[in-house]
């Protein structure tokens, strides 16, 4: 029989029913693998976001409604936190909840949809990284006034690359350009923003000094809000932010604005903007040594002017006439002082002369010897003084010795103890001269000429 249903009913054997679970099972099965990857577009309705960091919510387009799964190692990556009413478009799979046979998309990926969602995206990120002191005026750093060298953060096809090249060609030719193409916008393109900043990093870490990258322009042309929005994403904030070379953030049009302008170090209206930042110092420069060139050349001119008018002041003038005149007298004056000189010095040195020979005379020979006769007679007599004083000093030394140490042996106590005294002292060697310092009963040690005593006071009488 060709009819399924009446070739049933003759069936031999009774087929065996599947169980609930074994029926969501092969639904599941066949869904997930029907529906790996799904784009759903609706607005979001009751969201919530568990205490385990899972999103759970439900979309909906106003006729029927779908739930949705967002777990949380996929809503970490989310710019945004979902709520009620607002329009997304989702990437991700279908699942079935077995236990309930609820059918769900495990979301993978949430862009807000329209400009208002943007809005609120954007307002979302921008109030968590300016808690976060992300976007501090103290973080900014100057630019450079003279790059040598200047990275590109964008397409390699877009017009913003173009017009920076344009700009720096025709303003700054001795600037060097390093470019790091990335994706400028679509799903991937804030990671590899983010990476292009880091790879630039990578590129001065790994250079010498002379050929590291200045400045960093990071940007891209024109475009909707969409299309600009990996620059708003917090992951390129983070790594502008992060990079230590200077950043300047040039997305779009001038009116166009995002969380990297507020994050870079400087912002420029405009790619092309940004290449005149880059190149307004050498541009300056060159201004200024041309206007100082022409100051200079007009200054030049006007002294040459000048000493041409006085050189020929000069050739006029009588002074010249009257110079050869001057020369003669002064030639004149100068042999006069020339033999007034000869004159002195010829007197100086007959003087000279005579003093020389009036030393030589005192230095003959037999005035030299009656001299040494004389001084060895006041040798001899010095040296007979000098003997006699040795041979006597001594003796009155001693002499004079003998009798101060008859003195001080007159004076010392221990003469007196020869004599057959005794002196009394305390046992801390306090010497006693009075009986009333005593008592009975107390130790003394007397001291003789020869050897002392220890004693004990019995009695003291005055």
């Amino acid at each position: 029989m060709d009819n399924p249903l009446l070739a049933a009913l003759f069936e031999e054997e009774e087929r065996r029913p599947a169980s609930v679970s074994e029926l969501n099972s092969e639904i599941k099965a066949v869904l997930e693998r029907s529906f790996a990857t799904v784009w759903v577009e609706g607005e979001i309705t009751n969201f919530h976001a568990a205490a385990s960091g899972h999103w759970y919510f439900s979309l909906t387009d106003g006729d029927s409604l779908i739930k949705a799964a967002c777990f949380k190692g996929q809503n970490f990556r989310i710019r945004f936190k979902p709520s009620d009413g607002l329009l997304v478009r989702v990437r991700g799979r279908l699942a079935v909840y077995e236990p309930r046979g609820e059918l769900q998309i495990v979301v993978e990926s949430l862009e807000p949809v329209g400009e208002g969602a943007l809005a609120v995206a954007f307002e979302q990120i921008k109030m968590k990284l300016s808690r976060e002191g992300l976007f501090d005026e103290s973080l900014k750093r100057p630019l450079p006034p003279f790059p040598r060298k200047v990275g590109i953060v964008t397409s390699r096809t877009g017009a913003a690359l173009h017009d920076i090249l344009t700009v720096l060609k025709r303003r700054a030719r001795s600037v060097n350009v390093v470019v790091v193409p990335t994706l400028v916008q679509g799903e991937f393109a804030a990671e590899q923003i983010a990476a292009g900043i880091a790879t630039a990093n990578e590129f001065n870490r790994s250079c010498e000094e002379g050929n590291r990258i200045d400045v960093l322009i990071v940007g891209r042309g024109g475009g909707s809000a969409e299309d600009l929005w990996a620059f708003n994403e917090e992951v390129v904030a983070r790594a502008i932010r992060g990079s230590a070379i200077p950043v300047i953030s040039a997305v779009g049009h001038e009116v166009d604005f995002t969380i990297a302008d507020l994050a870079a170090d400087l912002r420029a209206p405009t790619p092309s903007a940004a290449a005149e930042i880059v190149a307004r110092a050498e541009s300056e420069v060159i201004q200024v040594l041309d206007h100082s060139f022409g100051q200079l050349r007009r200054a030049l001119g006007t002294a040459l002017l000048t000493a041409r008018a006085d050189l020929q002041s000069l050739a006029m003038a009588p002074v010249f006439a009257e110079f050869p005149a001057r020369i003669r007298e002064h030639r004149y004056r100068a042999d006069e002082l020339l033999m007034q000189s000869e004159d002195v010095l010829s007197r100086m040195l007959r003087q000279r002369l005579d003093a020389l020979r009036g030393v030589a005379g005192r230095l003959s020979p037999v005035a030299l010897g009656a001299k040494l006769g004389e001084n060895k007679r006041r040798l001899g007599l010095l040296e007979h003084r000098a003997a006699t004083a040795a041979a006597t000093t001594p003796l009155k030394g001693t002499q004079k010795l003998e009798k101060t140490m008859a003195q001080l042996d007159a004076l010392s106590p221990l003469r007196v103890l020869h004599r057959g005294y005794s002196i009394t002292e305390r046992p801390d060697g306090h010497i006693i001269r009075d009986a009333a310092e005593t008592q009975p009963g107390d130790s003394v040690r007397i001291r003789l000429e020869k050897g002392n005593l220890e004693a004990t006071i019995t009695a003291a009488t005055e």
